[in-house]
């Protein structure tokens, strides 16, 4: 005993960790991918995880709600300099990548999210083929000049059902949702969000968005407002998301639907050719302000003002 503290004496005590290297140690430890620690400055941490498979973004997510720590998917256009929060960046590698036809559907295909459109285009689904190859599925469903429908055909995106990781742990699969499609529901945190969603969608400022000629808002609410003659999907939700409201697991995308999708449903509107002085874009925020809080109450995802 009198040596160790002799030691200390001449040595100096070894100061206790810091929360954010208390934060990558459990990391290291806990994930089977490529974690590497970019350090800690100015008063906020930086990471990459390239998952080596899907149980890391569960252990991801449970550490960095823990740690308050945003996730942020990487390869969008997001606030890489955030200076005020720690973020974890996901980076998609050669993991992830399967993509396969559904057994008994010619027109199904299931995708994971590290899969890239170059894949698809190579598997057959040439609706893909003029967009960059390199960009993964993750990427194209947040990337919104990518999902800029009109408003009510969120059909035409070819997005059939979605698996999504929810900021408190939860694994939501999304889809069509009616009289006759009631599984999406199947989950307590599903049963809250879910009419929460519709009566956001149904109130005065859901409504003026649906009615412009482009769909105002950040997050694609109006998949609970579709066309004439379309279903609601609640998969749809996610399209554009910015990855702002949960992580993707996986996709099933329609085959049919996307040779099916016309220059007509999509617009290419932005949301930066508003003025600021705009009612309905004063009502398109306040409406995305929602959403967030719905999907995303801790904070665990970026926020959408957080945009490059």
């Amino acid at each position: 005993m009198r040596f160790s503290s002799r030691r200390a004496f001449l040595m100096g005590r070894r100061s206790s960790k810091t929360p954010w290297e208390a934060f990558c140690k459990r990391m290291q430890r806990s994930v089977s991918g490529d974690f590497l620690d970019y350090g800690f400055y100015d008063g906020a941490g930086s990471a990459r995880l390239t998952p080596g498979d899907a149980a890391d973004m569960h252990r991801a997510r449970a550490l960095c709600a823990e740690h308050g720590i945003v996730l942020a998917l990487d390869g969008i256009n997001q606030a890489a300099s955030q200076s005020h929060q720690s973020v974890l960046w996901i980076e998609l590698g050669r993991q992830l990548t399967q993509c396969q036809r559904l057994p008994g559907d010619d027109t199904k295909w299931f995708v994971q999210p590290g899969c890239t459109l170059g894949e698809l285009e190579d598997a057959g689904l040439k609706q893909f083929g003029g967009l960059p190859g390199y960009l993964s599925v993750a990427a194209w469903l947040a990337d919104r000049s990518l999902h800029a429908w009109a408003p009510g055909a969120t059909h035409s995106s070819g997005v059939a059902h979605a698996c999504v990781l929810l900021a408190d742990g939860t694994q939501a699969t999304l889809g069509p949702f009616g009289e006759h499609n009631r599984q999406p529901l199947a989950s307590l945190a599903l049963q809250k969000l879910v009419p929460a969603l519709f009566q956001a969608a149904a109130s005065t400022e859901g409504q003026t968005c649906r009615q412009a000629v482009a769909w105002p808002a950040r997050y694609r609410l109006d998949a609970l407002l579709p066309q004439p003659g379309q279903t609601v999907n609640l998969s749809h939700l996610l399209l554009g998301h910015g990855g702002d409201l949960g992580w993707l697991e996986w996709l099933v995308l329609d085959e049919l639907a996307l040779s099916l999708a016309g220059e007509a449903d999509f617009n290419g509107f932005s949301l930066s050719r508003q003025s600021p002085d705009d009612i309905v874009w004063a009502q398109a925020i306040e409406l995305d302000a929602r959403v967030k809080e719905l999907f995303d109450p801790q904070g665990l995802f970026p926020h959408p003002g957080q945009d490059l």
